[in-house]
């Protein structure tokens, strides 16, 4: 397969390179797994050398039906199958939260879900709509995860900012005891309502630090530095670079009502990280961008702190 989605289904769009079933609905974490191909488990088998000999503290995750070795871990390492890390969403339900897309990505290594919270915010003249994302992964390269990522509607940039008083990213239990299931379900809408409180206090805080145009081409230019001892390929790449993120601040449609602000450069920025079509387009290019809504954005992170002390 050309790229790193293996299955996956979307509520009313189409799904990463046409991959995956379109539903007008989800009504549960279980219809999900089914929908994106991820009600299959995961077991545990010894690990053997070439010669047969067994290899101590050591154990396969092997997917029960494809045999494929989805990572060799410790044999301390407990094996949270799909269901079990996704169930707990279901609690959220009663609460509006609806399921958009869940899917397979790097060959089963990783799963997600992603869902949107009810709530509508208008922060600073603009509607952002408020999404979280959980990971599990079977490969012991990250425990499970959840990641708010708000999206600006107008233009389905995201807006994945960290702030220190309130948490991006959180770690979530794995239990099938229904009371500790339903707790840990509260935790995460604590967890996504502070950081929307935070978010638009954040933005409001940007939207009135004013940018002269010269300070936000300073800005861009320290993304895409040109120096005499750069070649020349990589001083027509960064010079192209930048020119793209200098039309995005400048020209985009969605930003001239914003004003010459810290926010509408975290915009182009965010725009031109989500957005803009690399030097080197890889072919799991789009996989590692939405890999990025847990991990963060560098750009993003980067304009925020230039942002922030402006």
């Amino acid at each position: 397969m050309a790229a790193e989605v293996e299955t996956m289904f979307s509520v009313r769009v189409k799904p990463w390179h046409g991959i995956g079933t379109i539903v007008e609905n989800c009504p549960n974490s279980k219809e999900a797994m089914c929908l994106a191909g991820l009600d299959w488990q995961v077991e545990q088998k010894e690990v053997y050398t070439s010669d047969g000999t067994l290899i101590l503290g050591y154990k396969a995750n092997v997917r029960d039906i494809d045999q494929s070795i989805l990572g060799v871990v410790s044999d301390r390492y407990q094996v949270v199958q799909n269901e079990e890390a996704f169930a707990f969403t279901d609690e959220l339900l009663e609460d509006g939260v609806q399921y958009e897309t869940a899917g397979s990505l790097q060959g089963g290594r990783r799963t997600f879900l992603l869902a949107r919270l009810p709530q509508r915010f208008i922060i600073a003249g603009d509607e952002i709509s408020p999404y979280f994302v959980i990971m599990n992964s079977h490969d012991a390269s990250c425990s499970i995860k959840a990641a708010m990522t708000p999206v600006r509607v107008v233009c389905q940039n995201t807006l994945n900012l960290a702030f220190r008083k309130a948490k991006r990213t959180w770690m979530t239990k794995h239990t099938s005891n229904i009371m500790e299931r339903i707790e840990d379900a509260r935790n995460t809408l604590q967890f996504a309502e502070r950081y929307m409180g935070e978010l638009g206090r954040g933005i409001d805080e940007l939207a009135k630090k004013h940018l002269t145009d010269k300070k936000a081409m300073e800005y861009m230019s320290e993304f895409f530095p040109i120096t005499e001892d750069m070649t020349t390929a990589q001083k027509k790449n960064n010079l192209a670079l930048l020119n793209d993120m200098k039309a995005r601040y400048f020209d985009a449609p969605d930003l001239q009502d914003l004003g010459k602000n810290a926010y509408r450069f975290i915009n182009a920025v965010s725009d031109f990280a989500t957005h803009a079509d690399p030097i080197r387009r890889t072919k799991n290019y789009r996989e590692n961008l939405f890999l990025k809504t847990i991990e963060g954005n560098p750009f993003i992170d980067k304009a925020y702190q230039m942002a922030y002390a402006a």
